[in-house]
């Protein structure tokens, strides 16, 4: 596996990779947020290529993380993991209680391999099923 580096970048680096992984038949405003400018948002870099996202939402003592997407020629090779890891540990660093997300139901998997738990709140946007998943930190 190539180095890489994981580091706070601005909304406007993650915007091109959410738009091209996660909705491409959009306009790039689908998939920006109202809240953006108020989220963290992170990055990991091979080569000096941005190729995954992630932004993070802190609210109290719990935080989500939302539009969490990696290239498609990346995919399947541990990068999202690493990505993920981080994050959780950025959570558990911060002291937060809970972090949690709104998962497609097809990557509920995944998310598991993270200690995250399905809660009973499922719903639909864009036409794929979705279910709220969370970590408990304390």
């Amino acid at each position: 596996m190539p180095s890489y580096t994981i580091k706070q970048i601005t909304i406007e680096e993650a915007l091109p990779i959410r738009h091209k992984v996660m909705w491409p038949n959009e306009t790039i405003d689908y998939v920006r947020l109202p809240e953006d400018d108020e989220g963290t948002h992170y990055g990991l870099i091979i080569d000096s290529n941005l190729i995954a996202v992630i932004s993070l939402f802190k609210k109290g003592k719990e935080a989500q993380f939302r539009k969490f997407a990696t290239l498609h020629e990346y995919q399947g090779k541990g990068y999202g993991t690493i990505l993920l890891n981080a994050i959780m540990n950025i959570a558990a660093e911060n002291n937060l209680t809970r972090i949690w997300c709104n998962a497609r139901t097809s990557k509920t998997n995944f998310y598991a391999k993270f200690n995250m738990q399905l809660t009973p709140v499922e719903f639909i946007k864009g036409g794929l099923n979705y279910v709220i998943m969370e970590r408990n930190f304390h």
